[in-house]
């Protein structure tokens, strides 16, 4: 029983990092379970015995991708208590982190309005969640505009964005540092409205 039980685990491993590989290569729009099936060596079947649908396979798929590339800890920022030292920390860790695994996820980025809808909303809690951990506690800085910080929090969702990250360091040329430093002039500029 329990050798069946490990190569039960060892199949839908396989058929996960086969995912992985193939939303971080040629991107989650041009994966069908067919492609995976190919990739990790198993039927279309065996795919289904292990993943109800793509949604699935696509949440199994992150959670597998994400313990071995796991991102900053947003949740240490909001003890760094001025906007800018918290700016800085958070846009140079997360900035690294897209750096870092820019050719991961590009496709992933690229394809994202195509994938599941509850992978496009936990893309978007993801955000709202890191742009958060830095406005938190500065969203009154925008008050004097009588915005009660929304903007602070627009531009803060705006800066954390890998789209971002990507226009400024790939698109634009920015040198890492330079692309964090302009990251933090924004929003510090945003918060100081």
């Amino acid at each position: 029983m329990r050798r069946r039980a490990d190569q039960v685990d060892q199949t839908r491993l396989r058929i996960t990092e086969a995912a992985v590989h193939l939303h971080t290569t040629v991107g989650p729009a041009a994966t069908s379970i067919a492609g995976v099936a190919a990739e990790a060596g198993v039927t279309r079947l065996t795919v289904y015995r292990h993943f109800a649908d793509l949604d699935a396979l696509f949440v199994a798929c992150t959670a597998h991708w994400r313990t071995l590339n796991p991102p900053p800890d947003a949740a240490a920022w909001p003890s760094i208590p001025d906007l800018e030292g918290r700016a800085r920390r958070a846009f140079g860790e997360l900035y690294g982190w897209y750096q870092a695994h820019a050719d991961e996820l590009s496709p992933i980025y690229r394809d994202l309005a195509v994938m599941p809808m509850s992978a496009q909303h936990a893309r978007e809690l993801e955000n709202r969640m890191m742009a958060d951990a830095i406005a938190d506690g500065h969203a009154s800085a925008g008050s004097a505009t009588g915005d009660g910080g929304r903007l602070l929090r627009a531009a803060a969702r705006h800066l954390v964005d890998f789209r971002t990250w990507r226009s400024l360091a790939l698109e634009q040329g920015l040198e890492a540092r330079e692309a964090v430093d302009l990251a933090v002039r924004v929003l510090v500029a945003v918060g100081g409205c």
